[in-house]
């Protein structure tokens, strides 16, 4: 077994909040012994549940849909079914959130004891404990007891990662002598710095005692995957001081824009409640106990607050919930809080993340230019042939496996570096270079059939795989493997190509330079063991390579029309060097390397010195897919009026190269890349360059964000809010929390939060509207989000047809209510009135229960139906999203507008029924009740614009139980005269005066004043 010590593993989630709190201290852990600790450290616990037992019920019962206004004036049974509902909603949830825990909790790790290994759950992990890691598939690839893992789940970077041991532990023969040893290890106290980690390791029952200094290069934090190989590692953090806890913000209640405008609309109609019961008490001239009057009145008129808002709106939302998840559009699609469905109808600002959100995190080979010539995936046999015929035409001479005939010839020829080389060995050097310049490691595993050192000796295909720092390398490996030229092993002196005849070439590994942000250049010197010639490549950006390459006249525009395709571009050249002229070099290097002063400078120096007029080969064109139909669906978020944010942890380049590819940036938009700053001066001048900017994207990487953010916060939003498109790369978890909360505070505006790895969950939770994408990266960011879809495809029908039928539908939903409530309420401010201001109700027992219970509660709930256009219409217009941001369904214009509606119907029926009954006050509660239920059928059928057949039985339903409760109903209804003529024709007159007028006018407007929406459908 290949096994290592790391430090600090962390086997708590991303996602994790833990109780407790204390102050974080250095600590030291003694290998295999955590009952040795110092202190206590918190329990390597998950807990994503909103409340515990505690405060479970105050939280619910204190929730923002509970209006205190509202408590005051409703009866105790309506409002108990409120809380009812509620709390039934909430306890759902959060039980469907503690069996997630409990699921991740309960996983079982393997731990090393006393006693052998042992199984141990996640949650019984302490600090201390020995814990074994194991890929699912062990590939040898743990040289020298290193080995590679990726750390997307916390900065977002896919690429693969070397981690080191502590050199002593490497010499114990087996992994449980571990625990025969008297070794601790020193670490710093928990933070949030993912890059960087100090501690020591020290080993006591040496001879001397051993200590060794541990950095970021000896750990493996929470979440991070192991390429393969099997990891002893020591547990330093748990619970709460995890790195990717503290990377990660506690998930915050969210309540709903839409609930926050309708409680405000409630607390004016408590407002009203109190003026009417003042002015009726102020009518009678304060006589007699007035202050029991105001009581009664409060208690008559208590209908003008209704409490049914709540439960309709709350059933409402489960149905919205309901239909998001059955919609076979976007199967997958998960709701896990269904109390802001109306949330995706009012979205401003889409924050996104790249990798696995955007991009399939697949890099694919598209093109290679030769200068003359380009090859695409549609040539790419062309290409193979050149490489077929350059090992296989001759097999005579010592170099026949290296160069095609014609590159003998002309490399034996006088002045051979002035022949014009032809395109086949041209073809030829640029698959080899491309072959020769990475750090990718070819790693085999076995296959069932084959074994892993079978596999690892033959150089099976089959059971071969390839990791490496990046996803682009790895990509460029794969397609030299397809044309004939395939890395099949390499360590840290060497490297092995199989021609396409089956020779191995072997190539010794003299110096790598390593790519670095700042370079931004990789190279490698390799001598070729059968001719000895030694060869310097040489791979990089453009804006680096320009400067390096001899002169031509095709780089500079071919790599603007590559990287105007969304495509990576790197340039590759190479440079021969004689045996003296390396030699030379080698010395200076080395001397460079034991510099104590200014090495960085020396060493970079002496590199440059190789980096001068090298030819160039080949440039080549790398895509990182994207997710499906991810470009329609922007263009799509875009003319909705929405404006798209990419923030993520990769570098400036492959975030400017995705966002053109993904068309995030159109193509007549320009971009300012906006310069690394540092210091407040640096900062004020480019944010000056910036602001003369117009219409063009903005580029800024995390460190440059943080510094504008600390002195010019105000000034940078502003222009960023201008921007049609914002890429922060470099950007840590916490950072992109910053940013959502800074777009909610500066404008005001709605924010949606979309991601896929456990770095985006801040993100997630910060936002208005967390949305997770359920990917290669696992569940942690859909497991925190509010909603959960499978595709980032499916975000354009999320919000264009469920977001925006959702607020449209509450917000009719939520007026209708109110209308229902207002309009028994003025016919008891009539009745009162015309009775001498007397505090008597109207309607008593079952009517005024069943008024807004069976009589009308299906039809006016049947509304969470409506739509005004088809699905297929609003994902073709957009635009008709645009209209829901300003807030029209839902404002103060249409409340008012339909409270006087309400005031005109109700004072219409109580003052048709005074006016037109006989002789009874029976006849008066007869007509009025019966033309108020006919009157709120109309209604509903008028306010309806897409009939449902539900909504038609729910109308002929209401109105069957109202004709059928009749006979029950002889203590407030005369039978007798409903049966006459005489009821009849008054009833249909009081109902035809409500409601004709109100017809005529909808007719009118949509004459004359269409809407938007009505224009599409006619």
């Amino acid at each position: 077994i290949q096994y290592s010590i790391s430090v600090s593993f962390e086997v708590c989630c991303p996602w994790s909040r833990c109780c407790g709190g204390g102050d974080f201290r250095p600590r030291t852990v003694w290998l295999g012994h955590p009952e040795k600790r110092e202190q206590r450290y918190p329990r390597n616990v998950i807990n994503n549940q909103k409340y515990n037992f505690f405060t479970f019920l105050p939280g619910v019962s204190d929730y923002e849909h509970c209006n205190g206004l509202c408590c005051l004036t409703c009866f105790l049974i309506a409002l108990g079914f409120v809380l009812i509902i509620t709390i039934v909603r909430e306890a759902v949830e959060e039980m469907r959130c503690f069996l997630r825990d409990k699921e991740v909790n309960s996983q079982i790790y393997s731990k090393l004891s006393t006693r052998g290994t042992v199984k141990v759950k996640s949650s019984g992990i302490q600090v201390g404990d020995l814990i074994i890691v194991e890929k699912t598939f062990v590939p040898d690839f743990c040289h020298k007891g290193s080995c590679f893992l990726r750390t997307d789940q916390l900065d977002g970077e896919t690429d693969w990662k070397l981690r080191l041991p502590v050199a002593c532990t490497q010499r114990l023969p087996t992994a449980a002598d571990l625990l025969q040893i008297r070794s601790f290890v020193y670490a710093e106290e928990p933070n949030i710095d993912i890059h960087n980690f100090i501690g020591t390791f020290t080993r006591e029952d040496g001879d001397p005692p051993v200590s060794e200094s541990l950095s970021i290069e000896n750990t493996l934090w929470a979440s991070t995957v192991i390429a393969s190989g099997t990891v002893v590692g020591v547990v330093i953090y748990t619970g709460k001081e995890l790195r990717s806890v503290m990377n990660t913000s506690n998930p915050r209640h969210k309540i709903g824009l839409f609930d926050l405008e309708v409680n405000c609309l409630t607390k004016i109609l408590f407002g009203a409640l109190v003026v009417v019961s003042l002015v009726m008490v102020a009518l009678q001239h304060f006589a007699g106990r007035w202050y029991l009057q105001i009581f009664r009145f409060l208690l008559l008129f208590s209908n003008i607050v209704p409490i049914s808002l709540r439960v309709n709106l709350d059933m409402g939302k489960m149905v919205y919930s309901w239909m998001i998840k059955k919609d076979s559009k976007i199967p997958g699609t998960g709701v896990r809080a269904s109390t802001i469905p109306e949330q995706l109808g009012r979205i401003s600002y889409l924050l996104t993340d790249k990798t696995g959100t955007l991009t399939q995190n697949e890099m694919v080979f598209r093109r290679l230019h030769l200068g003359t010539v380009a090859y695409g995936m549609d040539s790419m046999d062309e290409v193979q042939s050149h490489v077929f015929s350059a090992y296989t035409q001759s097999q005579n001479g010592e170099n026949a496996s290296l160069y095609p005939p014609h590159d003998l010839q002309a490399s034996r020829a006088p002045g051979a570096t002035k022949v014009r080389k032809t395109i086949s060995s041209r073809v030829h050097e640029a698959v080899k270079a491309i072959a020769l310049v990475h750090n990718v490691t070819p790693a085999y595993e076995s296959n069932g059939v084959t074994d892993q050192a079978e596999a690892e000796q033959h150089y099976e295909d089959t059971c071969r795989v390839y990791q490496a720092s990046s996803p682009d390398e790895v990509s460029l490996v794969q397609w030299t493997e397809s044309v004939g030229l395939t890395l099949v092993g390499r360590d840290q002196s060497s490297m092995q190509l199989r021609t396409p005849s089956g020779q191995i070439l072997t190539f010794t590994i003299l110096q790598i330079f390593p790519f670095t942000y700042e370079s931004k250049r990789m190279g490698i010197i390799v001598r070729d063991e059968s001719t000895g010639e030694i060869t310097f490549y040489l791979k990089g950006a453009d804006v680096v390579m320009a400067g390096i390459v001899q002169y031509n006249d095709w780089l500079e525009e071919e790599c603007g029309n590559m990287a105007r395709e969304g495509l990576r571009v790197l340039v590759v050249a190479k440079k021969s060097l004689t045996e003296e002229q390396y030699q030379d070099f080698e010395a200076r290097y080395v001397q460079a390397k034991l510099s104590v002063h200014d090495r960085s400078l020396k060493v970079a120096t002496v590199i440059e010195s190789l980096e001068m007029e090298m030819e160039l080969l080949c440039l080549t064109g790398v895509e990182d897919q994207l997710q499906a139909d991810v470009r329609p669906t922007l263009e799509i978020l875009r003319n909705a009026g929405i404006k798209v944010w990419m923030l993520t942890g990769d570098k400036l380049e492959t975030a400017t190269c995705t966002a053109k590819n993904a068309h995030l940036v159109t193509r007549n938009q320009d971009i300012h890349v906006f310069r690394p700053v540092t210091t407040r001066s640096e900062a004020h001048l480019e944010l000056n360059a910036f602001r003369r900017k117009h219409d063009c994207a903005l580029v800024i990487s995390g460190d440059s964000l943080e510094v504008c953010l600390k002195f010019y916060e105000y000034e940078f939003m502003e222009l960023a809010c201008q921007c049609p498109a914002v890429v922060c790369c470099r950007c840590a978890p916490t950072q992109k929390a910053q940013i959502v909360r800074l777009l909610q505070e500066r404008t005001g505006k709605l924010t949606c939060a979309v991601g896929d790895g456990g770095n985006d969950v801040s993100m997630i939770q910060e936002a208005d509207c967390g949305v997770g994408v359920e990917g290669k990266e696992g569940k942690q960011a859909s497991l925190a989000a509010d909603f959960s879809i499978t595709q980032f495809k499916h975000l354009g029908r999320l919000l264009m047809v469920h977001g925006r039928n959702s607020y449209k539908r509450s917000a009719a939903l939520s007026q209708f209510v109110i209308h229902r409530s207002l309009c028994i309420s003025t016919m008891q401010a009539v009745f009162s009135s015309v009775f001498y201001f007397a505090s008597v109700p109207l309607y008593q027992g079952f009517l005024i229960i069943g008024y807004s219970t069976i009589y009308t509660m299906f039809p006016v709930f049947s509304l969470v139906l409506d739509k005004d256009v088809k699905s297929e219409v609003a994902m073709l217009y957009p635009e008709l999203y645009k209209d829901l941001l300003k807030g029209r369904p839902l404002s103060f214009k249409t409340f008012l507008l339909w409270v006087l509606i309400s005031i005109y119907q109700g004072s219409i029926i109580m003052y048709g029924a005074l006016l037109l009954f006989e002789s009874e006050f029976v006849h008066i509660v007869a007509i009025s009740f019966t033309s108020l239920i006919l009157t709120e059928l109309l209604m509903v059928a008028l306010t309806v614009q897409t009939w449902h057949w539900l909504m038609i039985v729910a109308e002929l339903l209401s109105l069957a139980c109202y004709i059928a409760s009749l006979v029950f109903l002889h203590e407030f209804i005369d039978l007798y005269f409903i049966t006459t003529l005489s009821f009849v024709w008054k009833v249909t007159a009081i109902t035809l005066v409500s409601c004709l007028p109100l017809y005529i006018l909808k007719y009118l407007r949509r004459r004359f004043s269409p809407p938007s929406y009505s224009k599409l459908t006619s």
